[in-house]
């Protein structure tokens, strides 16, 4: 093509030229337009994909909510505030509660202080 081009310089038939010269920039725009599309492709690709990841990690954020209310709700809260209960009493009784009972043993209170063992 630059042997045509150089030709036609040569002969002066600047009509030749123009058009060789006219292609050559309209090639070039459609280089830097085909760059341009491709660079907001890829915009649009890392869009979706951090869309897809913010998605995937909503789930598992909510899953994990789940889970932990799921697991809130099972714990015997209770259970806590009576031990608390049992201290206090044993604090006001002059009693050492610092050892923890087996589960299925109970700690009666009466006119004296007796453990009984219910399982």
């Amino acid at each position: 093509m630059l042997n045509v081009v150089y030709q036609a310089i040569q002969k002066g038939n600047t009509e030749v030229v123009r058009i060789h010269a006219e292609n050559a920039i309209r090639q070039k725009n459609q280089t830097i337009n085909f760059l341009r599309m491709s660079a907001r492709v890829d915009a649009v690709a890392a869009r979706v994909q951090t869309a897809v990841t913010m998605g995937k990690v909503t789930k598992s954020m909510a899953d994990v909510v789940k889970s932990m209310d799921a697991t809130l709700r099972s714990m015997n809260l209770e259970k806590n505030q009576v031990d608390m209960l049992l201290q206090e009493m044993a604090d006001e009784a002059g009693l050492d509660l610092s050892m923890e009972l087996p589960q299925g043993q109970t700690v009666s209170f009466g006119t004296g202080v007796n453990f009984h063992g219910t399982g």
